[in-house]
């Protein structure tokens, strides 16, 4: 690879984060890759139509972003919590078996 192809990659990204776009990696169905580079595509553009675009998909999956420690606090919300139950096995030697 030439020194001007090690620089071209580079460039293009340092132009494309001027301009407020970055690159990420996104999973999901083989058949959603052209909805979601579409979908990416339109939303680049950030005018008001990709702005109604944003807030109905908001919409439609819940505007909450994910919070840590949510299984945590369901447990803490348990009906058990201070049950004081004791979790402790009781310990047998085991019993012989003839082969």
């Amino acid at each position: 690879m030439r020194a001007s192809q090690k620089r071209a990659v580079p460039n293009h990204r340092r132009h494309l984060a001027e301009r407020g776009i970055s690159r990420y990696e996104v999973r999901g169905s083989e058949k959603d890759k052209d909805l979601v580079r579409r979908f990416a595509r339109r939303l680049a553009i950030d005018d008001a139509v990709a702005s109604r675009l944003r807030a109905d998909v908001m919409r439609q999956i819940g505007e909450e972003p994910p919070r840590r420690g949510g299984i945590y606090a369901a447990l803490r919300g348990s009906p058990l919590v201070g049950a004081e139950l004791n979790f402790a096995r009781e310990v047998t030697p085991g019993r012989e078996i003839d082969l």
